[in-house]
């Protein structure tokens, strides 16, 4: 019985694993990484202007999201970051969450037996749930995924709109 057991818990940790997921997941974060504008492209304020009309504002924006997307994307997750050091009771509320899931999990159905009685994986989502919920209310996410919206509109929008497109790609339309 353990002997299938182990077997069964093995296959379970290959699908989780599974090598080719991993190979295109790293594939695909490789691929935005190669993406990346260097700094001295990103941070060209020789290109910032006021935008002359709206329709200017677009197409800059437009532009600007696809050409710049993954510093755009390294600017939200450095925004991210910040607002989980900055507020460590949601940071804690998130790590106790994901640990308590991934501890109950590991059961696989399993009663976790204590010294003082038996616990079903029912009663621990349960647990979990009437600890993590206050928690999380005190931990303010809402006010926090809020701020982070707003500086990410605002930093990643305040580029996008203030900066020009290169030379070569006005010739190029023009073509």
């Amino acid at each position: 019985m353990s002997q299938y057991l182990s077997l069964a818990q093995f296959s379970n940790v290959q699908e989780r694993f599974n090598l080719e997921r991993l190979k295109t997941d790293f594939a695909s974060v490789q691929q935005t990484i190669s993406k990346l504008r260097p700094p001295q492209e990103f941070f060209d304020f020789r290109r910032i202007s006021k935008p002359a009309n709206f329709g200017e504002i677009q197409q800059r924006v437009s532009y600007n999201l696809g050409y710049f997307s993954a510093n755009y994307l390294t600017i939200v997750a450095v925004l991210s970051i910040y607002a989980l050091a900055t507020n460590l009771l949601l940071l804690f509320v998130l790590a106790f969450v994901i640990l308590g899931v991934y501890g109950i999990s590991r059961l696989d159905g399993e009663d976790l037996v204590l010294p003082f009685g038996r616990l079903s994986t029912s009663q621990l989502y349960t647990g979990l749930l009437v600890v993590a919920v206050p928690l999380g209310f005190l931990a303010s996410p809402i006010s926090t995924l809020m701020w982070l919206i707003g500086s990410s509109i605002v930093g990643v929008g305040a580029h996008a709109t203030l900066m020009e497109k290169p030379i070569e790609t006005v010739f190029e339309e023009e073509v």
